[in-house]
């Protein structure tokens, strides 16, 4: 009875370490990967990101747009102001919602 109980144990504990080694090695994986160096076509990738996340932050908006970009840019906020009325509309609107008045209800 007492060896029976034993196999069970050792076999609830078994399941319970092949599922925590299998999640770490998973993990481990990922760690040691990047502490690799990247393959070309990984690194081309990620400094042309770099690149334009640099490019994004002196421009203030969108990367190598030419003047027919910015033209059809203010004709469409334009037109929006015209449906919506006036405001800046390359942000987003601020909205506010009251809180509702309660009534107390009689029984």
């Amino acid at each position: 009875m007492a060896l029976r109980q034993l196999f069970q144990l050792s076999s609830l504990f078994g399941s319970a370490v092949r599922v925590t080694l299998r999640r770490n090695i998973g993990i481990s994986a990922v760690l040691f990967n990047r502490a690799k160096e990247l393959d070309p076509v990984q690194k081309l990738f990620v400094d042309k990101i770099r690149e334009y996340t640099s490019k994004s932050r002196t421009v203030g908006g969108v990367v190598d747009a030419g003047p027919s970009y910015q033209k059809n840019m203010t004709e469409e906020i334009g037109k929006l102001q015209r449906l919506y009325g006036s405001g800046d509309m390359t942000k987003f609107p601020d909205f506010k919602f009251p809180e509702p008045k309660l009534e107390e209800v009689a029984k």
